[in-house]
């Protein structure tokens, strides 16, 4: 027996923690004006669901036998002496009740079922929302189509429902205490605008079709006014229209900053007949036009955020700003693409973005800023084989000048400007590309060009008269430790340049392509920072200072040639 007793004990445990469900008392609102014919059959078909707990008639002024038809059909009835209008019936009813859910069902529905009215009722009764709307297929609909709809996505661009002003909906009470009951046809979509911002679970539930008397035309356009005059004033109250009106200013600009910017970036770095100075100049006029509305968008944002209700505003934020959002996300993207194009060498930063190639098969098998290349290799004009036709930026680049000389594996090649419609053309003799491993229609990027072109450089820094002056260098990407000098002929100043200077090395000085001295650098500095040089009669000096600028000119040593020649 005693096991039966431990049993015993269990099941009364067990019985005792079980929570028992929660009941819920149901009440369903009817507000009616002159709906003798059709009230009591609604009546009829509510009170067969169960769990309804009450049926209230709201008879709002009618002036047939809709009270006596309510009363029949075992109904509470409470009288309006006047109309005044659905928003205020249901208000009636709303406050008669003490129900934890309440439900609105018109007058005038033919074939009103028990079913539908479960369908709109039990979803709240499991607990699944807070209030159900529903959806139903119909003849009518032209408020909701031509009114409703396009207002509510202007300024409530979150609510999607299919219909807004269905009129059949129910709702904890609870969440009716929270809203603000419109007094005529508007209350059925400031209750779901209210519940929206409210952040308010709603569901829309398909009952099916319904019938309904058609509403004149005189009464569709009181609805539309109404519905009209409750989606202004919810949109005020809540902040859209400013949010619609000036922070959608605000946004417009924005973007048109953001635009700006984006179209100064492409300039720069794709359209060529654009100047650089243009393009800078339209994205730094951008980038302020942006910043200003961007703040100003983020100002006003915060403030009506913190005004409003929380709740459901956050999705409407989302849609109104989402222009703005892809724009920042597209200069986000545009501005990694140069990023990732960018490479820091020898002191100069070099933003090359190079494009995809698509491909469609036809068959079935020395400035501080400026916007150099890429390149494209040619071949030299004809008899043009010892000469190489360069752009004036790439030049830029190597540090040499039109008439300087490259040395390519032993070969020199005179250096000469482009044609004319040939900006970006690189045109090399055939031996030069060979060696250079390039052929025709290569891209070379700008940054490539110290690595392509590397070899030893004639450059001529100084010609005027019957004097000049030659330095020889070797283009290379490699660091070293850079220099500035200034050369002096009898103590007048004829060239500045600046290069890179091996360790342990010696250097030729030359005149009229004779020796005439040497500078030697050994552990990082200069024997004298200033050389002096005599020769019949002149007076040549070299000044030397460390420089924080990097340079790809590495001065030939006294083995690779001369470091400088004056020809007199």
């Amino acid at each position: 027996m005693s096991w039966l007793v431990v049993l015993l004990v269990f099941l009364l445990a067990a019985f005792k923690t079980e929570k028992p469900k929660k009941y819920m008392k149901v009440s369903v609102i009817i507000p009616a004006f002159n709906e003798e014919e059709t009230v009591a059959n609604v009546i009829k078909v509510v009170k067969k669901v169960k769990y309804v707990d009450e049926v209230i008639v709201v008879n709002d002024g009618s002036t047939d036998r809709t009270e006596s038809e309510a009363k029949s059909a075992g109904a509470i009835v409470i009288n309006h002496e006047v109309n005044r209008g659905k928003g205020e019936a249901l208000t009636t009813g709303y406050k008669k009740s003490d129900s934890d859910i309440i439900a609105f069902i018109d007058a005038d529905i033919h074939n009103l079922t028990s079913k539908k009215v479960d369908a709109m009722i039990r979803p709240i009764l499991e607990g699944k929302t807070d209030i159900t709307k529903t959806k139903f297929a119909r003849e009518s609909g032209r408020v909701t189509e031509l009114t409703a709809k396009p207002l509510l996505n202007f300024f409530f661009p979150e609510i999607s429902f299919e219909q807004p002003l269905s009129g059949q909906f129910a709702a904890k009470r609870a969440a009716l205490k929270k809203i603000d009951f419109e007094k005529d046809y508007g209350v059925d979509v400031g209750i779901v605008i209210d519940a929206d911002v409210l952040g308010i679970s709603v569901e829309e539930v398909d009952i099916g079709e319904i019938e309904h008397d058609m509403s004149p035309l005189s009464d569709l356009n009181l609805m539309a006014n109404e519905v009209v005059r409750t989606i202004i004033d919810r949109a005020n109250k809540y902040g859209r229209v400013v949010m619609i009106d000036e922070i959608g200013y605000f946004i417009r600009m924005s973007i048109v900053g953001l635009s700006l910017i984006i179209l100064g970036l492409f300039a720069i770095f794709f359209v060529k007949p654009i100047p650089l100075a243009v393009g800078v100049i339209v994205s730094i006029v951008g980038l302020i036009i942006a910043i200003c509305y961007i703040i100003k968008v983020i100002i006003k944002s915060v403030v009506i955020y913190r005004k409003a209700p929380t709740g459901n505003l956050i999705k409407s934020f989302i849609k109104v700003h989402f222009p703005l959002i892809i724009s920042v996300i597209i200069l986000i993207l545009m501005i990694s693409t140069f990023i990732g194009a960018a490479t820091f060498e020898e002191g100069t930063i070099s933003i090359e973005p190079s494009s995809r190639n698509l491909i469609i098969f036809a068959d079935d098998s020395n400035n501080t800023i400026s916007v150099r290349g890429p390149y494209t290799v040619d071949s030299a004009i004809e008899n043009e084989t010892d000469v190489i036709r360069m752009p004036s930026d790439s030049l830029q680049t190597l540090g040499m000048n039109y008439g300087d000389t490259l040395v390519v594996n032993g070969v020199p090649y005179v250096i000469n400007d482009t044609r004319n419609g040939e900006g970006d053309i690189l045109r090399l003799p055939i031996d030069a590309k060979n060696t250079l491993n390039l052929e025709d229609g290569d891209v070379l990027q700008d940054s490539r060009l110290s690595q392509i072109f590397e070899g030893t450089v004639v450059h001529h820094i100084f010609n005027k008269g019957n004097v000049s002056l030659d330095e020889s260098y070797i283009i290379s990407p490699k660091g070293g430790n850079s220099y500035s000098y200034s050369i002096y002929l009898d103590n007048e100043s004829i060239a500045n340049s600046t290069a890179i200077f091996g360790d342990n090395s010696t250097y030729a000085v030359a005149l009229n392509q004779e020796e005439i001295g040497t500078i030697d650098y050994q552990n990082a500095s200069f024997t004298n920072n200033t050389q002096s040089f005599y020769y019949d009669g002149h007076v040549i000096e070299i000044k030397f200072e460390n420089s924080t600028v990097n340079s790809i000119k590495h001065i030939t040593n006294i083995n690779q040639g001369f470091f400088i020649n004056l020809n007199l």
